[in-house]
């Protein structure tokens, strides 16, 4: 009898949701993983705030982009074209006095995604057609079927008023703010949902939030009326996977921190497993106890590179992820 295979959607954006999607395709070495990543849609920065503001593109490519590439296929030619929507245009002096070249700062996988947006004008079919042309080993869709936008009130963002709280609107500009973040939200705050993301979720055997930026990628997922509800009422189990160290937007956060504004967001969430490294994490207690609290057991694993920064290792990660998605198989 042939097993099926184990369906996992991850969730998050940037350079987080990139390294989580690829320990989950190096841990499909071992386990029969069908991977959906949901991304999040609020970047207004760099070359995808330029698109957003330049073109009305329908959504910022950028964790989009970073998504597919992280899912490509082993092959040369895949990975060469992964590799392709990696590539940033570098700054060139100005030919003839005719001012900087506007490609400056695109990647072109953003120019790719932001055409075959306006050629199919369907971002879900503009996806899977970037999909397939770097043979991805899972399927890549937006949280929402258009751009949103993040706002959060952060005390101390104005250094003239270092004890007042203040509006601070922007992904990015929340992502940079100096302060402590005390509330985040999402404009429109119902945004028109992906069905195919909802789909997903309502089929997943897993459901994985993090790692990645806590306040502008994680939650964002939680704040979407439509998602959280699929989330809610979804059988699949739930794991998070913890970040290694505090962000500029998370400063004064403890680990314990993180998993407690999983419940501020989303009342009644439950969670089966939190993933931390235990030399990252610290006093490992309060994490248990925090935990606990979402009904999770904690694992720790090291999954930090090797290096000593605090980022990701996809092939530790995948390790420490295979008896957890493998479990009870």
């Amino acid at each position: 009898m042939t097993t099926r295979p184990v369906r996992v959607v991850a969730f998050g954006g940037g350079h987080g949701l990139s390294a989580s999607l690829r320990a989950l395709r190096r841990s499909a070495a071992q386990l029969k993983l069908d991977i959906t990543a949901v991304v999040t849609v609020g970047d207004d920065g760099g070359s995808s705030g330029r698109l957003l503001a330049e073109r009305d593109a329908l959504l910022p490519p950028g964790d989009l982009r970073q998504a597919l590439a992280a899912l490509a296929d082993d092959q040369p030619t895949t990975q060469r074209t992964a590799q392709l929507l990696q590539y940033r245009f570098a700054e060139i002096p100005a030919v003839r006095g005719e001012g900087p070249d506007p490609l400056v700062g695109h990647a072109v996988g953003n120019l790719l995604l932001l055409g075959l947006m306006e050629m199919l004008g369907d971002p879900v079919q503009a996806l899977d057609q970037a999909a397939a042309m770097v043979g991805a080993r899972g399927r890549v869709l937006p949280m929402a079927r258009h751009a949103i936008g993040i706002e959060a009130d952060v005390r101390g963002a104005d250094p003239d008023r270092p004890h007042e709280v203040v509006t601070v609107r922007g992904q990015h500009a929340v992502a940079v703010a100096h302060g402590h973040v005390e509330a985040v939200r999402i404009e429109p705050a119902d945004p028109p949902v992906c069905a195919q993301a909802i789909a997903a979720i309502d089929e997943a055997d897993w459901l994985i939030f993090g790692p990645g930026s806590w306040f502008t990628s994680v939650l964002p997922h939680l704040m979407v009326p439509g998602l959280a509800e699929a989330i809610m009422k979804s059988p699949a189990r739930r794991l998070v996977t913890l970040n290694l160290a505090t962000e500029n937007e998370t400063l004064g956060l403890s680990a314990a921190d993180h998993l407690a504004a999983l419940h501020w967001y989303l009342p009644g969430l439950r969670v089966d497993v939190v993933l931390a490294d235990g030399k990252w994490v610290g006093e490992p207690e309060p994490v248990r106890r925090a935990a606990e609290a979402l009904g999770a057991r904690l694992v720790l694993a090291p999954v930090a590179v090797a290096d000593g920064s605090p980022r990701h290792d996809p092939g530790s990660l995948g390790v420490a992820l295979v008896p957890v998605l493998g479990a009870d198989r």
